[in-house]
């Protein structure tokens, strides 16, 4: 028995990520499509029927270019970073509450916290084994970038796990039946989107690919698979991220379909914004998270703990 139940989990899981990986693929037709209609232009509409098979075109398109490599690279690190990098970000969907309790284990909210951190290191990875100045600026400000918003994701999810006292993920569908977090914890639902825009280093805050002072950030040595890599894992851990937010605060009930609407609602956040926010400035990113986002995720973090003691004490 637990050999087929074991087999079952890997047919799910498998079946998890080739949903996850066309997902990718459609959200960034969306997004070229989105930024078109910004910009008062089509978007992607040749290939296919109004640019359907763009994102299969694209795919084609770079795995077949010609892999370069710097001739100074340390070449083991530098291909070995992209492919790191793309499993941790698919690793991390592992944790997503299945409709037939896949893998819904007990400590779901920590294995995010541990994956996610891990992909720090392959950023870093990725920029010093390029042997490029441009590549380790731009690794060295997305590590610092993400470590630094890692901080205050960490203490503003810890309010949303006292509110519950569970780290499963699927027990916060169960306390949002009457009420969503976002009526309740308002201010921390909005730091921690805009955490999350930091965390998958996006506008406004895509320091690590600031064009007009890195060429390309960490990925500016990097050319076919390996380009392509990085680019799915960081669309990967954007839907990712969008599926945390509707658990976190938007009900998260994932057994209904509005569920999945609001998941595309918040990924289309993640679009509309990068159309409509300029770049910020660097310095100011860092005050923000040391300097607002630290203090006030700190004192929401007292607040409601003690209101989860006051209603402890009342059950008792």
């Amino acid at each position: 028995m637990m050999i087929k139940d074991l087999i079952l989990m890997m047919i799910s899981s498998l079946i998890l990520i080739i949903c996850v990986l066309v997902g990718v693929a459609f959200f960034t037709l969306m997004e070229r499509k989105v930024l078109g209609y910004v910009h008062l232009r089509k978007g992607p509409n040749k290939v296919g029927y109004i640019g359907l098979l763009q994102p299969f075109s694209d795919a084609i398109k770079l795995f077949s270019k010609e892999q370069t490599f710097p001739y100074m690279a340390n070449l083991g690190l530098y291909y070995i970073s992209p492919v790191i990098n793309l499993f941790l970000a698919l690793l991390l969907w592992i944790c997503m509450p299945f409709f037939t309790l896949n893998l819904s284990f007990n400590l779901s909210t920590l294995f995010f916290l541990s994956i996610s951190s891990l992909s720090v290191y392959t950023i870093m990875l990725a920029g010093w084994s390029s042997n490029s100045n441009y590549a380790m600026l731009g690794s060295l400000r997305s590590v610092a970038q993400t470590i630094s918003y890692e901080v205050s994701l960490v203490l503003i999810l810890l309010s949303f796990l006292f509110m519950v006292l569970s780290f499963n993920i699927t027990d916060l569908t169960k306390f949002q039946e009457n009420i969503w977090f976002i009526f309740l914890m308002l201010p921390l639902s909005m730091m921690w989107v805009v955490s999350s825009l930091a965390e998958t280093n996006r506008s406004p805050f895509d320091f690590a690919e600031g064009e007009s002072e890195l060429v390309s950030g960490f990925n500016v040595e990097y050319s076919s698979g390996g380009f392509a890599m990085i680019f799915l894992a960081e669309y990967a851990s954007i839907l990712f991220m969008s599926m945390i937010c509707c658990m976190l605060f938007l009900g998260g009930n994932i057994y209904e379909f509005s569920f999945f609407l609001k998941l595309s609602f918040i990924s289309f956040l993640w679009v509309w914004v990068r159309g409509t926010l300029p770049r910020y400035r660097y310095d100011k990113l860092m005050y923000l998270a040391w300097k607002s986002y630290l203090p006030v995720s700190l004192n929401f973090l007292l607040f409601y703990f003690s209101l989860g003691l006051f209603f402890m004490t009342l059950l008792i």
